[in-house]
């Protein structure tokens, strides 16, 4: 069961999905409501669990029949809907932005990839508390994950109203439960 837990999905395996900042991550699109994400996930993903409490806690766990826990997370806010996807770096479909494969990466060369693409397209490199590299112009954190004794890459991707301090880990919109993952 243990290696069940740790496995990892090859790329072959992911489905890719493209990201369009402040507007989609694959079938999701921000502003989405629970209902609406749930049906564009419809064939891909079905719902582990659904988590309605707080402002800022409700959530929805997008899982694969055979996977032990969730492949894509979608957390949303009663005035934005759909506000932010974190894709699980074991499971989660592969996420591309000019080129660039943001699920399931080494995050150091991530990091320089991801570095290197800011600087020349002139924006600015944020790092949360957790020494996450975030972008607020793409509405994009890199998270880690724990995957057995290996780390990789799970990103989180928002909509524009959470983008501003989306690196902040005590002050964003990104709802705590999610800054306390780093196993699944």
């Amino acid at each position: 069961m243990a290696t069940e837990v740790w496995a990892i999905l090859t790329e072959a395996q992911r489905p890719t999905w493209s990201f369009t900042p402040f507007e989609r991550v694959g079938p999701l699109e921000f502003g989405m409501t629970h209902n609406q994400a749930e049906a564009a996930m419809h064939g891909l993903f079905s719902v582990a669990s659904w988590q309605s409490a707080a402002e800022r806690e409700d959530w929805t766990d997008f899982t694969d029949r055979d996977s032990p826990g969730p492949a894509v997370t979608a957390y949303y806010d009663k005035s934005t809907g759909l506000a932010a996807i974190a894709v699980n770096a074991l499971r989660g479909p592969q996420v591309i932005h000019e080129g660039i494969r943001l699920v399931g990466q080494t995050p150091s060369r991530l990091e320089d990839e991801f570095t290197a693409y800011l600087m020349t397209q002139g924006m600015e490199l944020r790092y949360s508390q957790c020494a996450d590299p975030c972008s607020p112009q793409l509405g994009l954190v890199l998270r880690a994950q724990r995957a057995g004794d290996v780390v990789l890459s799970r990103p989180v991707l928002v909509a524009a109203a959470w983008a501003d301090r989306c690196w902040d880990t005590s002050e964003s919109w990104i709802p705590r439960r999610e800054w306390k993952i780093f196993e699944w």
